[in-house]
């Protein structure tokens, strides 16, 4: 069987490390060449490896075949430079084109093949990305037990994965859906066996947060010392047909958690929180104010609680982008739901990489953003996206707007008024200065709410009534959308 040629783009630490491996297996392909831009480098041999170039000229030199791939190993370039290299590339013909994320913990340490991946839409998006030194960052918890809730989400996996570089003694990934939990275990093992990150012991959990007696008897058989809660129902359309299961999951859940860490004595709670907690009008953003405040009224002594609260993030499961790609792809149209629509965006490595180092250097009750840029148009998007799949917008694929949906706004923010953003010492990360939400009057405000999501024999009419649910939110939280026509269940 003949092997594929493989010519690495960027002939540096990374691409020589993913030349070495598979020069090492002997399986994979064989490295034909290194296309570098350095003139010191161009006409010279590299592990017996000639280094032509440089990357504009490659038209010149090749002309990729069915057997020929390139892979781009160069995790330090930024936006544009990608979109220019894979456009030299496919002008020249390669058909198959892989590349190296810039990850932040690549750029600590080792480069592996198993690390690369097929370029998307996303990886083109006009932003550069957040670069963290993550080693450092996730000093804090070498030696650790760590636990992930909602392990097998996109924020959940993407910090594991993240965690392998980190030294933990043990990553705890816990979920209810055995099947996310179960795909994420493998990834992370098979990662490690291709030599990534550090050898830390992967447990998977499978429990339910709303059972509190199991929540504090997990807490205390791992002695897990770092919880990160990402878990939490978070499709709004979905949430808001169904708003007393986004409350009793969100809310109750977190509620559950933070006083099993409290009574265990665990030293850090970080939960990850979003923009349309922010002056919401979706359940959804309403279970995650409520989910703020339980958070940030906890910790004292040798237990630090905080928040990290940030926007969009790129490619997760039941975002835009994979929707629009679903709907290209189909031939369209694709739907947007109003011209003017903007979001924050950020990848999902870049978020979770501010995750964890927010972990190590923030301070208890506290609130943190992240810094997320400028907001993206919806529509600039789908048309980049559109373009990227080789058609015309409105030409070959339709853009079509379908209004508003329940719960979604036009516009997201980041902050409150009553909040105010302070810079850190730690760039892309944002202190908010803030009061108490709910004037003293949290515990109140969850009494009323636990007979609509949790059977009370002396209010059964209570129960799963979706209209009380309602106007119990819309009495604490007036921004809260309350429809004339709410059903009670």
């Amino acid at each position: 069987m003949k092997k594929n040629n493989i010519y690495i783009i960027g002939a540096g630490f990374a691409g020589q490390a993913i030349a070495e491996e598979i020069i090492e297996k002997g399986i994979l392909g064989k490295v034909a060449a290194f296309i570098d831009d350095d003139p010191g480098k161009i006409g010279t041999t590299l592990l017996g490896i000639p280094v032509y170039g440089p990357v504009r000229n490659i038209s010149r030199f090749l002309k990729p075949g069915p057997l020929e791939e390139a892979l781009i190993a160069i995790p330090s370039a930024n936006q544009e430079q990608l979109t220019k290299i894979h456009r030299i590339l496919h002008t020249a013909g390669f058909e198959k084109i892989r590349f190296l994320p810039g990850l932040s913990q690549i750029l600590d340490g080792d480069a592996h093949l198993i690390q690369t991946r097929e370029l998307d839409a996303q990886d083109f998006l006009p932003r550069d990305p957040i670069v963290i030194a993550l080693k450092k960052s996730l000093a804090y918890l070498r030696g650790k037990r760590v636990l992930i809730t909602g392990a097998g989400g996109s924020i959940g996996s993407e910090l594991s994965r993240q965690l392998l570089s980190g030294g933990a003694q043990r990553l705890y990934l816990f979920g209810h859906g055995e099947n996310s939990i179960y795909e994420i275990e493998r990834e992370l093992k098979i990662l490690q066996e291709e030599g990534v990150g550090e050898k830390a012991t992967i447990v998977p959990v499978i429990g339910e947060l709303l059972d509190i007696e199991f929540v504090r008897f997990i807490l205390k058989r791992l002695k897990a010392d770092v919880v990160f809660h990402c878990a939490a129902y978070k499709h709004v359309p979905m949430l808001e047909a169904n708003p007393v299961e986004a409350i009793k999951n969100n809310v109750f859940g977190t509620r559950n958690l933070v006083r099993a860490v409290k009574q265990g004595g665990l030293s850090r709670f970080v939960f990850i929180s979003t923009d349309k907690a922010v002056e919401p009008v979706s359940v959804y953003g309403a279970s995650k104010m409520i989910a703020e405040e339980i958070v940030l009224r906890e910790g004292n002594g040798n237990q630090k609680f905080m928040v990290v609260r940030f926007g969009n993030v790129l490619g997760s499961r039941g975002s835009i982008i994979p929707l629009l790609r679903t709907q290209i792809l189909k031939g369209g149209p694709v739907t947007i739901t109003h011209p003017d629509i903007t979001r924050f965006f950020m990848t999902i490595p870049e978020a979770s990489s501010l995750v964890l180092k927010t972990g190590g250097v923030g301070e208890s009750r506290t609130l943190y953003i992240l810094d997320m840029g400028d907001p993206l148009k919806i529509r600039a998007l789908a048309e980049q996206m559109i373009r990227f799949y080789g058609f015309k917008p409105d030409n070959e694929i339709p853009v079509k707007y379908i209004g508003l949906r329940p719960g979604e706004k036009l516009k997201e923010k980041l902050w409150c008024p009553d909040e105010t953003p302070v810079s850190t010492e730690h760039p892309h990360i944002i202190k908010l200065l803030r009061n108490p939400r709910f004037n003293g009057h949290l515990e109140q405000f969850m009494d009323r709410l636990q007979p609509v999501c949790f059977f009370d024999r002396d209010r059964p009419d209570d129960y799963r009534n979706r209209r009380k649910l309602k106007q119990i939110l819309n009495e604490y939280i007036p921004t809260v959308c309350m429809q004339a026509d709410e059903p009670e269940y």
